[in-house]
């Protein structure tokens, strides 16, 4: 619904230390509730063209990542609303996104997802979000951010953490030869 995504953008405007983020690709977004009143904002979309630290952690050859990216998804936005700090609220919250990501992505997208992927801003948080949700930090990234011009340097670092949806996610990511059906 359109008054909708307008609530969930000007709250992510309001709240959020990154602002809002526009649908660019593929994009879903989440609104956690409880009773009809939404405590958490969650947003996944395309995963970032190139994060070294991903990349490692997964093994596989530059030649097979562009033909597989759109396998993995990024948590772009991660918000808990304020006044809705509650125990245990945003693990769970994550974890009911990571069931639902799965079918959500492939009927909107029309092929599955393998891996999630986030960015952490250590001056911001610790991940402990991530890690209480059995995400698994691989390294950090080189502090640069893709725009329009190119590649710019940012700040600091961010923390890189990733999720893997499927069983035996790197090895699948990172064979030779990739079942055709997933191309």
């Amino acid at each position: 619904m359109a008054s909708e995504e307008r609530r969930f953008q000007a709250l992510l405007r309001a709240h959020h230390y990154l602002g809002a983020l526009p649908k660019i690709g593929h994009t879903l977004w989440y609104a956690a509730t409880w009773h009809g009143e939404w405590l958490a904002l969650l947003s996944f979309s395309a995963p970032a063209w190139k994060c070294a630290a991903r990349d490692r952690w997964i093994g596989w050859d530059f030649r097979y990542q562009y033909d597989r990216l759109h396998l993995l998804a990024n948590n772009s936005r991660f918000l808990i609303l304020p006044g809705q700090h509650y125990p245990n609220l945003a693990s769970r919250a994550l974890s009911l996104c990571e069931r639902r990501l799965r079918q959500d992505w492939r009927a909107r997208f029309g092929h599955p997802l393998w891996l999630l992927e986030t960015f952490v801003d250590p001056a911001h948080f610790h991940g402990t979000v991530y890690r209480a949700a059995n995400w698994v930090y691989v390294g950090d990234t080189r502090g640069f951010r893709r725009s329009r011009e190119g590649y710019s340097p940012i700040q600091a670092p961010k923390r890189v953490f990733v999720r893997p949806l499927v069983r035996q996610a790197r090895a699948r990511l990172s064979c030779p030869v990739l079942d055709p059906t997933y191309h």
